[in-house]
């Protein structure tokens, strides 16, 4: 499911997007005097997420978890966090929500590497002291994807309010938030076509994050299986095509960015 912003109201907006998180990020604001300065803190937020939490970077906090197996390794303090949340959540949710798929998004090309063999319904991470971590089998791999992602959105949207913005959306593909004074519109769009629109919905201090199949408009109008994953059997969901969650956060719906 795809959700298209269509634009913040009033007036002209400074406005950036930079490559980040394996997406466009889009930075927008209303004009201040501290504009330019708190969309710099908000990227510098983002991209800090992104040197910790690549699966591709092999010098990120992800990469050195996975080649160190059930070697405990350290950590930074952001994402031994999004560890921990992610270590609840997989708690919580029975063993659904789990970030040790990586070995099924080899197979379906949705990561480089081998696939390997896949037994994500156990949690893979072990939290330690001293923000260290280790996997707690040889072989497992982690991939943090859409929580690194709204977690870095949350960031964003904390560094633009620290610096005294008043209203702004930060985007990341598919995951964002707006925040004040007006509701911000969202096209929702038909999962299995994206031409078609289901619906608008306003999203005013909330964050707005939806998944679907892969889509290319370069390569024609088909959609690939929806990358979210079943850790029961270790395949892509076939219920439903898509899904799109508005919530106080764009990370989980209970933690809300700073105010």
């Amino acid at each position: 499911m795809s959700a298209a912003a269509s634009g913040l109201r009033g007036g002209d907006l400074v406005r950036r997007a930079r490559p980040l998180l394996g997406t466009f990020v889009e930075i927008a604001v209303v004009p201040c005097a501290v504009a330019d300065a708190a969309i710099d803190a908000a990227f510098e937020a983002v991209a800090r997420v992104h040197a910790l939490m690549s699966f591709y970077d092999p010098q990120s906090d992800v990469s050195r978890v996975n080649r160190g197996g059930t070697r405990a390794v350290a950590v930074d303090a952001w994402t031994f966090d999004v560890l921990a949340v992610a270590a609840e959540l997989n708690r919580r949710s029975g063993g659904l929500f789990n970030i040790a798929v990586a070995p099924v998004l080899h197979s379906l090309g949705l990561l480089p590497g081998s696939p390997g063999k896949a037994q994500p319904l156990e949690d893979a991470v072990e939290l330690l002291p001293d923000r260290r971590v280790r996997l707690r089998r040889a072989g497992a791999r982690i991939d943090l994807g859409g929580i690194a992602k709204g977690f870095a959105v949350d960031r964003a949207v904390g560094a633009l309010r620290e610096c005294g913005v008043a209203a702004g959306l930060v985007n990341a593909g598919g995951d964002l938030y707006r925040f004040r004074p007006y509701a911000h519109m969202i096209d929702i769009r038909d999962p299995s076509d994206p031409a078609l629109l289901l619906t608008r919905v306003g999203v005013r201090n909330q964050a707005l994050a939806s998944t679907a199949g892969r889509f290319d408009p370069f390569r024609g109008r088909d959609v690939d299986d929806c990358a979210v994953i079943d850790p029961r059997s270790c395949e892509p969901v076939r219920a439903i095509r898509g899904a799109c969650v508005r919530a106080p956060s764009c990370m989980i719906p209970t933690r809300c960015p700073r105010s």
